[in-house]
């Protein structure tokens, strides 16, 4: 487990490369010819989490905050805030903050992807026992739906699998579903 001031650390250091991952685009030095749109958007969004906890094997639901910057029309950048707080057990509950690359296969009426998240877990032992900090790695798919007309999307389906590999009590593998909505900022 981790002590506080090492935690604080980790959030600075995701929240620097957050920033970085975002500016670094506008130093690619690539220009766009003026008669095309720059393809670069950015969604905010949010929605319901429902997830195997794998500590007790319970069941654990909350919510789920993302965003994604697109730099192409394939390749983004997702940004992942999930607290999964319902259906605690004696306290017991999970938060996780996950960036990284993702990939989107655009047709018609859907767009399908794949990603691989990493970053900082916190988990809350039962009875206020403990609190730590963990390294996850998660990588997931799943599918959004645009809305015709509209600066929205619905991701219909977002599966994700995480692995905590230093886990004080050897590996957890919590996994889940999330849905949700998003709207398009620019």
């Amino acid at each position: 487990m981790r002590t506080r001031s090492n935690q604080t650390l980790r959030k600075i250091r995701i929240g620097i490369l957050l920033i970085l991952a975002i500016a670094c685009p506008a130093a690619w030095g690539q220009a766009t010819a003026t008669a095309f749109t720059s393809g670069v958007s950015l969604s905010v969004g949010g929605g319901y989490s429902y997830y195997q906890a794998d500590y007790g094997k319970r069941a654990l639901g909350g919510y789920t905050i993302f965003a994604d910057y697109d730099r192409t029309p394939r390749w983004s950048l997702e940004f992942e805030v999930r607290a999964l707080r319902f259906n605690q057990e004696f306290g017991t509950h999970q938060t996780t903050l996950l960036l990284g690359p993702r990939y989107t296969y655009r047709k018609n009426k859907f767009n399908a992807y794949a990603k691989l998240l990493v970053g900082d877990g916190m988990f809350h032992y039962p009875y206020n026992y403990a609190e730590g900090s963990y390294f996850v790695l998660a990588p997931g798919v799943g599918i959004d739906i645009p809305i015709k007309t509209s600066r929205f999307t619905i991701r219909a389906a977002d599966f994700e699998y995480q692995s905590w590999p230093n886990f004080s009590f050897g590996g957890l593998n919590p996994y889940g579903y999330s849905g949700g909505i998003s709207v398009r900022v620019f």
